[in-house]
C-alpha cells in the first residue's frame, strides 16, 4: 500500500476509538456509557482474582460492602454450575424426577392444552419442571453491584451457564470476557405463544435491570457448547429452545455502550425494553450505543429496540440469508438510529436488516449490504417508517464513524472480541 494511503487508512481506524485517557489508567468508553460522569468501573478499589463461581461470589460480594470501588479479575473459565464443594449440577440435581417428555405429553400430542389430569404425573411434572428452574437459577445467577469492573484476565477468561444480572446497579465495567448462555434445564412450553405455540426459556447470558452507566467492552456472547441446532426435539417437529437472550436491557436502564464484542450462534439476541406496556418505566430511558460489534449466525433481535434512543454504528452483521429473521428491529416509541454498519447476507436483500414492531420512525446513515450502500430509510419507509427519530448521537456525545464498508470490516475483524483489547488484564 502507498505510504500516504496507509496513513489516511490508520488515521481513519483512529476515529472511533476513544481518546486515550490522561493517565495511563484504563480507556474510558465512547457513546452514551461516556455521558454525564461516563463509567469507570471499580477503577482504585480492591482487586480480586477468580478462578471459581465461589471466589467470584465471594468477590462480588466484596467482603460485605459490595458497592465499594473493586476490579475483579477472572482467571481461567467459570462454570455456573460448579457447587462451592467444585462439584457440577445438572437437570436432576435440581429437581429429582423431571422428565421433559413426560412435561410434553401433558400438552398432548398437538401441544396445545395442558391437563394436570391427562397423566397420573402430570401434576408432579408441573411442580418439577417450576420447582427445577427456581434451583437453577438460584444456582447460576450471579449480581454484579455497582462501582464494579468485571474483566477477563486472559485469553481463556470466560463465564459458562452464568445468568449475569445487574440490578439497580451504576458505573460497571465488563470486559474481555467469553460469556456462554446459560442452557435453561427447565425450559417452559407456551402454546398460546404464537401461531403454534412457543418455548420459552428464562436466562440470558447478561441481563440488565435499571442499570446505569455501563460499558460492556471486548467481550463474546454466544450458545456456545450448546447451540439450538443439537437440542432435543420439541412439538411440531422444532427443537426445543432453551436459551432466552444473550444481552438484555431493561426497566428504565441508561447510558449504556456495548463496545468491541461478538454476538455468535443464536437467535434472540439483544433486547431493549422490557415490553410494548412498559412506557413507564422505560419512556426517556433505555440509552444505548452498540459500536463496532461483530454479529454472526443472529437469527433476529440484534438489537430490537423499545423506547430507547440506540446509536448502531460501525457494526458488521454476517449470515446466511435463509437462518436470518431481521438485524434491527424498531419497537414502540423507539428512536433507532443506525450508522454506517455493514450487512453480508449472501443472496438476501436489504429487508433482512430492518423490521418493524410498532414503532414509527427509523434513520440509517450510509449503511451497505452486499459491498453496495443498504438505503435503509427506503426499506424503513416500504414499511411505513418515517425517518425523523427526534435525536442525533452527534448532540450528545463526540465520535467520528468510519466512513467505508471496508474500513469497517478491517476494524471490527481485527478488534472485536476477547483478547483484542488495548489493556488486556
Amino acid at each position: 500500500m502507498h505510504r500516504a494511503a496507509a496513513a489516511a487508512l490508520l488515521a481513519c481506524a483512529a476515529l472511533l476509538l476513544p481518546a486515550a485517557p490522561a493517565s495511563a489508567a484504563a480507556p474510558a468508553p465512547v457513546g452514551w456509557a461516556s455521558a454525564g460522569p461516563g463509567t469507570t468501573g471499580g477503577a482504585g478499589g480492591r482487586t480480586w482474582t477468580v478462578h471459581t463461581r465461589a471466589e467470584l461470589k465471594q468477590a462480588l460480594a466484596n467482603d460485605g460492602d459490595p458497592a465499594a470501588p473493586k476490579v475483579i479479575r477472572v482467571a481461567g473459565a467459570i462454570d455456573g454450575h460448579e457447587t462451592d464443594a467444585g462439584t457440577s449440577l445438572g437437570e436432576q440435581d435440581y429437581a429429582p424426577g423431571y422428565d421433559r417428555t413426560k412435561y410434553m405429553s401433558c400438552f398432548g400430542e398437538d401441544g396445545t392444552t395442558w391437563s394436570d389430569t391427562r397423566y397420573d404425573y402430570c401434576g408432579q411434572q408441573r411442580r418439577l419442571r417450576q420447582t427445577g428452574s427456581d434451583n437453577e437459577k438460584a444456582q447460576i445467577q450471579l449480581t454484579v453491584p455497582s462501582n464494579t469492573t468485571l474483566v477477563g484476565a486472559g485469553d481463556g477468561a470466560a463465564l459458562l451457564g452464568v445468568f449475569l444480572t445487574v440490578n439497580t446497579g451504576t458505573n460497571i465495567v465488563v470486559r474481555n470476557l467469553r460469556l456462554e448462555a446459560p442452557v435453561d434445564h427447565f425450559t417452559s412450553w407456551s402454546p398460546g405463544d404464537g401461531t403454534s405455540g412457543n418455548w420459552n426459556a428464562r436466562f440470558d447470558a447478561l441481563t440488565v435491570i435499571t442499570g446505569k452507566h455501563i460499558w460492556i467492552d471486548h467481550c463474546v456472547f454466544t450458545d456456545g457448547r450448546f447451540p439450538d441446532r443439537a437440542a432435543p426435539s420439541g412439538f411440531h417437529g422444532e427443537r426445543v429452545q432453551r436459551h432466552d437472550g444473550l444481552l438484555d436491557i431493561e426497566d428504565g436502564s441508561d447510558f449504556i455502550t456495548v463496545s468491541d464484542s461478538r454476538f455468535e450462534d443464536h437467535d434472540k439476541a439483544l433486547l431493549i425494553g422490557s415490553g410494548d406496556s412498559r412506557a413507564d418505566r422505560d419512556r426517556g430511558h433505555l440509552k444505548v450505543t452498540f459500536a463496532r460489534n461483530l454479529f454472526t449466525g443472529i437469527t433476529q433481535r440484534a438489537p430490537r429496540v423499545r423506547f430507547g434512543q440506540v446509536h448502531v454504528v460501525n457494526n458488521v452483521y454476517r449470515g446466511r440469508a435463509a437462518d436470518t429473521l431481521y438485524a434491527l428491529g424498531v419497537g414502540v416509541e423507539s428512536a433507532l438510529w443506525s450508522e454506517r454498519n455493514v450487512f453480508t447476507y449472501p443472496r438476501g436483500g436489504p429487508s433482512l436488516a430492518v423490521a418493524a414492531y410498532g414503532g414509527t420512525a427509523f434513520h440509517d446513515t450510509g449503511s451497505w449490504f452486499n459491498g453496495r450502500p443498504a438505503h435503509l430509510d427506503a426499506v424503513a419507509g416500504g414499511l411505513g417508517l418515517g425517518d425523523d427519530v427526534g435525536w442525533d448521537p452527534a448532540d450528545v456525545y463526540d465520535y467520528r464513524a468510519l466512513t467505508s464498508a471496508k474500513a469497517v470490516e478491517r476494524y471490527v475483524l481485527r478488534h472485536a472480541g476477547p483478547g483484542r483489547s488495548h489493556d488486556r488484564a
